[in-house]
């Protein structure tokens, strides 16, 4: 069994893969509630890989570094099972790298935008010959929230749950609006907009922010919250093999 870490900007996660299948996920605020977590199945983990895109405290990487099972500390500098990642930024974000890792291993000869919907919401845009072409970068919901309540001086921070209409009938609602169909729209807009260009265009959707969208809009999409995790189960399983 391989343990598969996902450190993100708000939270930890990790999922536990047999295989090319995950049998385990947890996700906590700390890294030490998901070490608790996997205290019943640490005798079962033979190797891991850790991508972080926060900064991890001296006594967080001790913890991964004393696993009694090998871990890989995933940089871009990792080898990939990617015929064109030399194409890849120097610095794109170990998270987006693993999901563009796993679309493109899952889709053939066809071009690929991801969107990555978290604290940030990211796009990411490969050619149908695997060739990374770039990605863009905007607020997620929750900063989008809290951006309104820190930079006005009378608009509250409010919940994402909670009553929705089309046209906000007061402040809360008015907010809740904004934030959620606008980055409904801004999605739309990005898939519509890659659609006219790319008509056989495969969108993967994942991330732990859910966004409701048309069932017509629906058909064209591959949800899978998961997709960072399994690319980097299968960049571990790469490495392994070498």
């Amino acid at each position: 069994m391989k343990a598969i870490f996902d450190i993100g900007n708000t939270t930890f996660k990790c999922g536990l893969f047999s295989g090319t299948e995950m049998v385990f996920f947890f996700r906590e605020n700390t890294l030490e509630e998901v070490f608790s977590q996997l205290e019943p199945h640490k005798s079962q983990i033979t190797s891991s890989i850790v991508a972080t895109v926060r900064k991890l405290s001296v006594a967080q990487r001790e913890i991964l570094n004393n696993c009694p099972w090998t871990v890989l500390w995933f940089t871009v500098k990792t080898p990939l099972p990617m015929k064109n990642s030399h194409n890849l930024s120097s610095d794109l974000g170990v998270d987006r790298l693993a999901a563009v890792v796993e679309a493109v291993n899952t889709s053939v000869d066809r071009p690929i935008l991801i969107i990555d919907v978290g604290t940030a919401v990211t796009y990411e845009f490969i050619s149908a010959e695997g060739v990374y072409l770039g990605g863009n970068i905007s607020p997620g919901i929750q900063l989008r929230f809290k951006a309104l309540s820190d930079y006005t001086s009378a608009l509250p921070l409010i919940d994402k749950d909670g009553p929705r209409s089309e046209i906000g009938i007061n402040t809360d609602t008015a907010i809740r609006n904004g934030v959620l169909l606008g980055l409904e729209h801004e999605i739309m807009g990005y898939i519509h907009s890659m659609r006219k260009k790319e008509s056989r265009i495969l969108v993967f959707l994942t991330g732990g922010d859910s966004i409701s969208f048309d069932d017509k809009l629906k058909k064209c999409i591959f949800a899978d919250k998961f997709l960072v995790l399994r690319g980097l189960n299968r960049i571990l399983d790469y490495n392994n093999d070498k």
